[in-house]
C-alpha cells in the first residue's frame, strides 16, 4: 500500500508525468531534462528525487553529470501500461518530443564531429588503457578459436577487430557511422587481403542483419559513446541468432571528465550491476567477466549469449 501512495503521489504532477514520458525514450541527464523542459535545474532535480523515492526512476552519478533512466520494470511496467491504456492526448508531448530530438541532435553532432577529427588518430587513443595487445589476447581467449558462420563489428572503426577476427569467421560485417573511419578500415582490410569483410555505414541502434543472422558481435571500446547502452545491447542481441555471443569491452566505472568533454565520452564506464541488468533485458545470459586492471583506466569484458540453449555459469576473474 505505501508503495502505491507513494506512485500515485509522484505522477500526481504534469511535470512528473513528462519525465516519466521522456525517459521512455532514453536516459537523460538532469541538465537535459531541463533544457527539453525548460526548467530550472534546481526544480527538476526535487521532481526526479520524488520519482526515484518512488522507483519510477533511478538516478546515477557520473563525474559531475547525473543521469536518470526509468526505475525497475516491475514497478514501472504496470503504470506506463496504464497511462497506455488511458490514451489520452497530452498537449506537452509534441513540444517535448522536438526539443528531445534537439538533444538528441546535439549529442550525435558532438560524437560525430570528433571521430571524423580524431579518425587519424583513432587507434593512439584507446592507449589510455592497458596494452591493446593484452586485450586483443583476452578477447581471443572469450571468443576461442571455433569457426563462425557471421560476425559482426559494430562500431569497427579503423576495422582492427575485423582483422582479428575475421579470419575466422565465413563472413564479417563492420559498422560504424563515420565514413571517415569505413575509409581507414578498407584500406586495413585491403592490406590484409580479407575478401569475406564487409563495411557498412550504418547506425548501432538499427544494424543492417535480419534477427538471429549472427552467431557472433563485438562491441569493442563502443558502448562509451553510446546515448543509449541498454539499446545498442539489445539491437545487439537481436541480430544474434540463439546461443549467439555478444563480446562487450569498455571501461569500469572512472571518474576522468575530460574524456566527456574533450572525447565525447558519453559514459565514464560501465559496472557489472549495468551491464547485467542490460543483459538480462536484452535476453543474454552471462558467461564470462573479466576485469584487466594496470593502466590509467580499467578494462572490462563482458561475454553475453543469447538464450536459448544451456549457458555455462558467469566466471569472474
Amino acid at each position: 500500500m505505501k508503495l502505491a501512495l507513494a506512485i500515485f503521489r509522484a505522477l500526481a504532477d504534469s511535470t512528473r508525468l513528462r519525465i516519466l514520458a521522456l525517459l521512455r525514450s532514453m536516459e537523460l541527464s538532469v541538465g537535459e531534462l531541463a533544457q527539453v523542459l525548460g526548467q530550472s535545474q534546481p526544480r527538476v532535480s526535487r521532481h526526479v528525487k520524488i520519482l526515484c523515492d518512488a522507483g519510477l526512476a533511478e538516478r546515477r552519478k557520473e563525474g559531475s553529470w547525473v543521469f536518470v533512466a526509468l526505475g525497475k520494470p516491475a514497478i514501472v511496467d504496470p503504470v506506463l501500461t496504464a497511462l497506455d491504456g488511458w490514451d489520452e492526448a497530452d498537449p506537452w508531448a509534441v513540444a517535448d518530443e522536438a526539443r528531445l530530438a534537439a538533444v538528441r541532435a546535439d549529442r550525435a553532432s558532438a560524437a560525430a564531429e570528433w571521430f571524423e577529427a580524431n579518425a587519424g588518430q583513432w587507434d593512439a587513443i584507446r592507449s589510455l588503457h592497458i596494452a591493446e595487445s593484452e586485450v586483443e589476447a583476452a578477447m581471443a581467449a572469450a571468443l576461442g578459436d571455433a569457426p563462425l558462420d557471421c560476425l559482426i563489428d559494430i562500431g569497427t572503426g579503423t576495422g582492427r577487430m575485423l582483422e582479428l577476427f575475421a579470419p575466422q569467421a565465413g563472413y564479417a560485417l563492420g559498422i560504424d557511422r563515420s565514413s571517415e573511419m569505413l575509409r581507414l578500415a578498407r584500406v586495413k582490410l585491403a592490406e590484409r587481403g580479407l575478401a569475406n569483410a564487409e563495411l557498412r555505414q550504418a547506425d548501432l541502434y538499427a544494424l543492417p542483419l535480419q534477427d538471429g543472422g549472427a552467431d557472433a558481435a563485438i562491441l569493442h571500446h563502443v558502448l562509451h559513446f553510446a546515448q543509449q547502452p541498454g539499446a545498442a545491447i539489445g539491437e545487439a542481441a537481436r541480430v544474434l541468432s540463439a546461443g549467439g555471443r555478444l563480446l562487450i569491452v569498455d571501461f569500469a566505472p572512472h571518474e576522468r571528465e575530460e574524456l566527456r568533454t574533450r572525447d565525447a565520452h558519453a559514459r565514464l564506464g560501465f559496472s557489472d550491476e549495468q551491464m547485467l541488468g542490460w543483459f538480462e533485458n536484452a535476453g543474454l545470459a552471462p558467461v564470462k567477466i573479466e576485469t584487466l586492471g594496470g593502466g590509467e583506466l580499467t578494462v572490462k569484458l563482458w561475454l553475453g549469449r543469447k538464450t536459448g540453449e544451456v549457458t555455462e555459469k558467469v566466471k569472474a576473474a
